[in-house]
């Protein structure tokens, strides 16, 4: 079933529930969805369950910041909005990887590009970024990386 097909179930279950939040939320995923569908970019068709990764990655990164900045001015009303959509964001993406689990494949990947010095960052980057897209947050895939070829 498709990210969008979900969305509208998911929709409509909060309409019937009455959670505004959750409704709040998902209304935006289905804009970004229906923006992205009508682009110039989308050939007409369905998005591809890439394309849908995406979004919602960036859906929840959005929100992480925002949290981050909300709960820097100590605005927690605003802090508190953002965690819940985030929440709900979060039950539409894989599973995140561990801590460990994320050393382990970056572990892996180092041995397989051959990276051993802190000026081999770019490569390993690269490569970390598509394989683990949407199953980690860059910033800490980035900090790791960092930590490993020190």
């Amino acid at each position: 079933m498709s990210l969008k097909t979900n969305i509208d179930n998911g929709i409509k279950d909060a309409m019937r529930a009455k959670d505004q939040d959750r409704l709040r939320t998902l209304r935006a995923i289905k804009s970004l969805i229906l923006l992205e569908e009508t682009s110039g970019s989308n050939t007409g068709a369905d998005l591809s369950a890439d394309v849908e990764m995406k979004l919602l990655t960036k859906a929840a990164k959005q929100r992480r910041d925002s949290l981050e900045i909300f709960k820097s001015q100590g605005r927690e009303d605003l802090a508190a909005v953002e965690q819940t959509e985030l929440t709900i964001i979060e039950e539409f993406l894989p599973k995140q990887l561990s801590e460990d689990e994320l050393r382990a494949k970056l572990e892996e990947i180092k041995a397989r590009v051959g990276a051993s010095a802190p000026s081999d960052m770019g490569k390993m980057m690269g490569v970390a970024t598509k394989e683990l897209a949407g199953l980690a947050d860059g910033k800490v895939v980035s900090a790791m990386v960092k930590a490993l070829l020190a």
